[in-house]
C-alpha cells in the first residue's frame, strides 16, 4: 500500500487547518501541533498536511516570500458530497475562482477556489459508484 501527504507551507496552521474542516464539512478539531497539522479523512487516510512556513527549517518551506504558494501546485479533492462542498466553499470565499462546470476530460461536476494562503483548490465531483 502507497499513500501520499501532500504538505503546504501555511501562515497560520490553526487558521488553515478550520478553513480545510469546513470546507470538507468536517466537525472542528484542533491541530496537533501549532506548526503542523493534519487533515484526515473518516477513514483516518491523511488528506492534506499543514506546515508552519519557516518551522524546522525544511529548504522548500522557508517562507512565503521566497517560494510563491501555489506555484507549480494544484489541490485537487475527489469528494462524495459535491453540492454541500460548494454551499461550504461557497461561505469560505467571496467568489470562487471557477464555477461548477462539467470537466470534459472527467465528465464530472467540479468548481475551484483559493485557499487562506493562495493555493488553488479543486474539488471535483466523485461518481456515484
Amino acid at each position: 500500500m502507497k499513500r501520499l501527504w501532500t504538505i503546504i507551507g501555511v501562515e497560520n496552521v490553526a487558521a488553515s487547518f478550520k478553513w480545510y474542516q469546513t470546507l470538507f464539512g468536517q466537525e472542528p478539531s484542533e491541530p496537533g501541533h501549532d506548526y503542523f497539522g493534519q487533515i484526515l479523512d473518516t477513514d483516518g487516510a491523511v488528506l492534506l498536511c499543514l506546515h508552519a512556513w519557516g518551522a524546522h527549517e525544511h529548504p522548500t518551506l522557508t517562507s512565503a516570500d521566497l517560494a510563491k504558494p501555489g506555484n507549480g501546485l494544484i489541490l485537487f479533492f475527489r469528494v462524495d458530497d459535491f453540492d454541500a462542498a460548494l454551499s461550504r466553499a461557497r461561505a469560505l470565499v467571496d467568489q470562487l475562482t471557477e464555477e461548477p462546470n462539467e470537466n470534459p476530460a472527467t465528465g464530472t461536476m467540479e468548481f475551484s477556489l483559493i485557499d487562506l494562503d493562495g493555493y488553488y483548490v479543486m474539488v471535483s465531483a466523485l461518481p456515484s459508484p
